[in-house]
């Protein structure tokens, strides 16, 4: 009912306008008198019935005009000159002439009156309408088609509680200029100028091209404000509607690493994965877990989830079973200690795995420094014990999980993991199966990280602890490990340390700070206090010894290492003999035996894998 009282209550006016447009038109072309004719009576007639013929046509009446733009001007356009062009046709056959000059003063007014009519509930609407002064003043970073998309529709939402501005970009031709009445008041240098000259509330940065290291340089330059940072979502989610552009999230820390993801050759790892069975350890920690997702996308036939606590490896086992419930694909839990030889045996031989991902270890630094003995029994003693049980029962492929911390170690964590890769480089010289270690840095978010303690202490008030202002970490986040290690499965040919490329290291003081402003703190609010560096850690890590070093890229971003000498002996006697020992010189002998540095005269290395 109110659509047809709309309709009514327009075409009464535009009528009244039409009308009006006549008179004014012949008011104007002759002299101020007014002629009334049989020939202004038909053009009055035509006008009126064109333009409402036209305008159904068009749909004009359909459209709302708060949000009029360009298109529905060119709308009104086609209307009024149609109308025009065929008033002339019927002058010329009513009455065989064209009043040109009525015609053309006519054509004026009534795009005047009827555009006019229309344009203005919008400009009152913007005006007046959706004015507000609660609204968060808005500075938009990026004046491009994302920018633009994102201002139009804050402006056309009366719901929307932001209020657009200015616009940040570094185009220097857009400088100067208004876009949607909205000016360009700079480049990236400008940002913090721009928010205490604006008084700016928020940023949103509005361009989906950037890069990781693009995103950072501008996030560094807000972090300079007192202004909360978003970021837009994805241009694409935005065009089919799966999110609103008023759905801004925060920037994450993720966002500002300088390292692009690695993409998967998805052809290699569906042929080691699909239809096959594939046995993950430690199944429900924060790789393990991942590895799962990640594996359950390739439709194994049956996946195994191994681990020691049964609360973690129910989640997981339930999330993968909501997440894939129309696959076929068999999820099966086993509850295991890998230091229990004889389970491990059998849990293989009933399963039968076609590619194994050691994913279980103690990975915390301190806590292992304190427990040299622990870290002996899980890392080493419980990777030789899954090692060979698949070994055994001939998998495929064995991936074992590792770690930056293995090279050059000075912990007992780093050192077990080393002499860990050495057990499974050891059992490739003489197994069928295809063993092979995938080294990467920190991940984000895993148990145990730096970014939950740190968003903890933040949380609480501060201050946020940092171990030395020059420690600097590799950092990659959960799924891109994960998905680093499905693909080094894919590219296992037998006693490879596989390697990503991590980009460059971040010092863990600016971490530190980046999260501070992400929780929307100042530096000044929750401080920074350096704690000292605790033992076992080191001010950097690496990827690969001066020994393992090769250069060769075996994938995109993923390199190989050297297989360097193995301690076969040595690793065996400390297996034999670690409980004999106190925990000070289990800790010195690891850490020693792991660094060892072997002479070409008195060992013969092993040559590259593959």
């Amino acid at each position: 009912m109110a659509y047809h009282q709309r309709v009514s209550l327009l075409l009464f006016i535009d009528s009244l306008f039409i009308l009006t447009t006549i008179f004014l038109s012949n008011l104007v072309v002759y002299d101020r008198h007014v002629v009334l004719s049989s020939t202004l009576v038909i053009t009055a007639v035509t006008l009126l019935i064109c333009h409402h013929v036209f305008s159904f046509h068009f749909k004009l009446y359909k459209k709302a005009w708060e949000y009029a733009s360009v298109g529905e001007l060119i709308i009104i356009l086609k209307i009024v000159t149609f109308s025009i062009i065929l008033a002339a046709v019927i002058q010329q056959v009513a009455v065989g002439a064209v009043y040109l000059r009525l015609l053309a003063v006519t054509w004026l007014l009534h795009m005047f009156f009827i555009g006019g009519s229309r344009f203005w509930w919008r400009v009152v609407r913007d005006t007046y309408i959706t004015k507000n002064d609660n609204k968060k003043r808005t500075l938009i970073v990026g004046a491009g088609a994302a920018g633009t998309m994102v201002a139009r529709q804050l402006q056309n939402s009366n719901e929307a509680e932001l209020i657009v501005v200015a616009f940040i970009d570094d185009n220097q031709r857009k400088h100067h200029l208004d876009i949607l009445g909205i000016p360009v008041v700079g480049g990236i240098e400008n940002i913090k100028q721009a928010v205490e000259t604006l008084s700016v509330d928020l940023i949103i940065i509005a361009i989906p091209s950037l890069n990781k290291s693009e995103l950072n340089e501008i996030f560094n330059e807000c972090a300079k404000t007192k202004a909360r940072t978003q970021i837009l979502p994805m241009l694409e989610d935005l065009v089919t509607g799966k999110v609103s552009v008023k759905q801004f999230r925060d920037v994450e820390v993720e966002d500002l690493l300088g390292r692009e993801p690695v993409d998967l050759d998805f052809e290699g790892i569906a042929e080691k994965i699909t239809n096959k069975v594939v046995l993950v350890t430690g199944a429900g920690g924060s790789i393990g877990s991942e590895i799962c997702r990640q594996i359950a996308q390739f439709n194994p036939a049956k996946l195994v989830l191994l681990g020691h606590g049964e609360n973690s490896i129910y989640s997981i086992e339930m999330e993968l079973r909501e997440n894939f419930r129309q696959s076929e694909i068999q999820f099966v839990t086993e509850i295991a200690d890998i230091q229990d030889l004889q389970k491990m045996t059998r849990i293989m031989g009933t399963h039968l795995p076609h590619v194994v991902y050691h994913a279980a270890a103690h990975k915390h630094v301190p806590l292992m420094e304190r427990n040299p003995e622990e870290a002996v029994k899980n890392n080493m003693i419980g990777t030789m014990n899954v090692a060979q049980a698949a070994d055994q029962h001939h998998v495929g492929t064995f991936v074992m999980i590792s770690s930056d911390k293995a090279v050059n170690p000075t912990s007992v964590m780093g050192a077990t993991k080393r002499l860990a890769e050495m057990i499974i480089q050891d059992m490739d010289q003489h197994s069928q199966t295809k063993f092979i270690a995938v080294r990467f840095g920190n991940v984000l978010g895993s148990r145990g990280s730096v970014i939950p303690l740190f968003t903890k202490q933040i949380q609480k008030g501060g201050p946020v602890t940092v171990t030395h202002p020059d420690m600097v970490r590799y950092f990659m986040t959960i799924p891109e490990a994960s998905r680093l290690v499905i693909q080094a499965g894919s590219l296992a040919r037998g006693g490879e340390t596989f390697v990503l490329d991590m980009g460059e290291p971040v010092k863990i003081v600016d971490l530190a700070r980046n999260l501070i402003k992400l929780s929307g703190n100042s530096e000044e609010e929750i401080g920074i206090r350096f704690s000292g560096m605790r033992p076992g850690e080191k001010l950097f890590e690496e990827l690969l010894n001066e020994n393992e070093v090769h250069d060769k890229q075996i994938y995109p971003k993923i390199y190989i290492g050297k297989t360097s000498y193995i301690f076969k002996q040595e690793i065996e006697e400390i297996i034999l003999t670690y409980s004999l020992l106190d925990k000070e010189t289990l800790a010195s002998k690891l850490v020693n035996l792991a660094n060892q540095k072997v002479l070409e005269k008195e060992k013969e290395a092993l040559p590259i894998p593959g």
